[in-house]
């Protein structure tokens, strides 16, 4: 019998930033291994700032396109192309962005994957409700600060003395305002039920 979170949904759509991720090894969905994903970047699509995982690996393999990533440490730019693929381990600085005006698309995995899926659905979802800005970042710092913890991720240019407790305050303030219950209606069976 099939798990209630076995009907999440796979596709994701981010009308802000014309970007879709199709989901094809789901951990929350209680697959084995890794988190496995393809996005497909809109032209021009700003990725990600620089940044790291403190406990997540990750690849990156170009299926068409061209990725410019920016790996290791600042500045240190390479662009992969279709066939090419890059290791990201936990605590590696990285960023990705598309500079083409045609789309890229890419597969990337995570392990452990269950907490980035997570990530990857918060963004995903709060896009879809309107409850993101122009850039797609969430409009509310405290669904921002779970959905960092989610990915265990650290802004590169931010100091993390200063990053680290504040994002910990947040996210207990937003678990104290029912911010985190609110954010699991983006993998509860409950708020999926129509999608299947």
């Amino acid at each position: 019998m099939p798990t209630p979170l076995s009907h999440l949904p796979r596709r994701l759509v981010n009308p802000v930033t014309g970007d879709e991720t199709e989901i094809l090894n789901s951990p929350l969905a209680g697959e084995s291994g890794p988190l496995i994903f393809r996005t497909r970047l809109a032209p021009g699509a700003a990725g990600s700032p620089l940044h790291f995982h403190r406990s997540i690996d990750e690849t990156f393999a170009v299926e068409s396109g061209a990725l410019e990533m920016e790996a290791g440490a600042k500045g240190a730019f390479t662009t992969l192309t279709s066939g090419k693929d890059i290791e990201i381990p936990a605590g590696m600085k990285h960023s990705f962005r598309n500079r083409l005006n045609e789309p890229t698309v890419f597969v990337s995995s995570c392990t452990p994957g269950a907490g980035f899926e997570k990530f990857l659905r918060t963004f995903y979802g709060l896009a879809e409700t309107g409850e993101t800005n122009s850039g797609g970042m969430p409009s509310d710092p405290r669904a921002l600060a779970l959905a960092l913890g989610f990915a265990d991720l650290v802004i590169a240019d931010l100091p993390t003395g200063l990053q680290m407790p504040l994002l910990a305050g947040l996210r207990s303030f937003a678990r104290a305002t029912g911010v985190e219950a609110a954010l699991n209606r983006f993998w509860s069976p409950i708020f999926i039920a129509g999608a299947v």
